[in-house]
């Protein structure tokens, strides 16, 4: 398979959920490096586009929905209490772990954060989290191959 065929693949899993990337890119064979690149640049891409189509998503889905969205749901507490504790480095740092980039994103939206702001805060989330998630996957599996 091409390099650039797998770099999309690992771009286009971490677009959808940010631990498929590590996951991809491990499966790819690609080195840690640029499984993090691949994952970071993933994220940022999905956050991007549903920062500039976040309000065209939420009065669509509010056009088309039946019945009333319910206000209160374990998700919509949780994210209210991640924001009133630490605010936009919250969500950008609970994001990869929880959230997906999209659901962080539209959680941003929700809040009426500055989207330069929520770029900034989901880049260095992105960067910090693909860092660690990518070096994570592949020492452990250079240890569990040192042991068995």
């Amino acid at each position: 398979m091409p390099l650039y065929l797998k770099y999309l693949s690992v771009i286009l899993a971490s677009c959808l959920k940010f631990v498929g990337g590590p996951l991809t890119g491990f499966a790819m064979g690609l080195h840690w490096a640029e499984t993090a690149v691949c994952t970071a640049t993933g994220m940022i891409i999905a956050v991007v586009l549903f920062l500039f189509l976040g309000d065209f998503i939420q009065h669509f889905i509010n056009k088309y929905r039946r019945k009333p969205a319910k206000r209160f749901s374990k998700q919509t507490r949780y994210a209210v209490k991640v924001w009133q504790r630490f605010g936009m480095t919250g969500i950008a740092f609970m994001t990869p772990i929880l959230f997906t980039p999209i659901g962080g994103t539209l959680i941003a939206i929700s809040f009426r954060v500055n989207k330069l702001k929520v770029i900034y805060a989901m880049l260095i989330s992105a960067v910090c989290w693909a860092i660690v998630q990518s070096l994570i996957l592949f020492y452990l599996s250079e240890l569990k191959s040192l042991f068995w």
